[in-house]
């Protein structure tokens, strides 16, 4: 992917909640020119617990299908400790149920995988600028 000069995240901070290792180092590459600062945890619950301790943080990928607390548990916990933190979350699976809970648990935009990097880094830097 051509690094695109809209991307430049330098004083934002990013976590990545992903359990896949292959799609947490494709999130990873896309990141990577940003200049974000960017976190990785594995679970939903790991997710809580950063976000308790970092609560400047700007925005949140988060996927749905996490083992001990899914995504949808931690966004709603999360949204109750930071409420102006975006959340995107991102599944593999895409049925429209998991789209219409993540909205309903407090998602601000819904990605299926696998991630297009255009459109992900679109909308993010709509987040973020």
């Amino acid at each position: 992917m051509e690094n695109h000069p809209n991307y430049r995240w330098n004083k934002k901070h990013i976590l990545v909640v992903e359990d896949d290792e292959t799609s947490a180092y494709l999130l990873d590459e896309f990141l990577r020119e940003t200049g974000a600062k960017i976190e990785y945890v594995t679970d939903g619950e790991g997710a809580v617990e950063y976000m308790r301790e970092h609560p400047e943080t700007d925005l949140i990928l988060m996927d749905i299908h996490l083992p001990q607390k899914d995504g949808f548990t931690a966004t709603r916990e999360i949204k109750a400790i930071a409420q102006n933190v975006v959340i995107i979350a991102q599944t593999a699976y895409a049925f429209s149920i998991d789209h219409h809970e993540a909205e309903l648990a407090g998602c601000d935009a819904f990605f299926t995988k696998p991630l297009n990097p255009i459109l992900l880094l679109d909308k993010m830097n709509a987040f973020l600028s």
